[in-house]
């Protein structure tokens, strides 16, 4: 049986760094991107999960942790994108799909 779980994800700064809409580079430190999905079992803490974006482009990330939300009724996991710096391109893919949703942690 499937189970839905939200992603958390963390993700490096790009090597070049963007800049918002007011010329400052973007910290991505201070944001998470979220997405449910459905995975067929919950993965351990430093399991890798192969993610996509609408536009098709795909990427992996590590589990760092499972969380359940009580009020919510599902596993958050927290992941870490797997390399040390993002490209411009993925990093735009989810920033425009609509199924990722960026979150400040503030």
């Amino acid at each position: 049986m499937p189970l839905e779980v939200e992603i958390s994800l963390r993700v490096p700064n790009t090597k070049v760094r963007l800049l918002d809409e007011n010329g400052y580079p973007i910290d991505n430190g201070s944001v998470r991107f979220k997405k449910l999905i459905e995975l067929p079992s919950l993965p351990k803490p430093g399991s890798s999960l192969e993610l996509t974006t609408a536009s098709g482009k795909s990427f992996d990330c590590d589990v760092v942790r499972a969380d359940w939300h009580e009020e919510r009724g599902l596993f958050v996991l927290a992941c870490q994108y797997s390399k040390r710096s993002i490209p411009a391109d993925e990093y735009n893919a989810l920033v425009h799909d609509s199924d990722w949703q960026m979150k400040p942690l503030i």
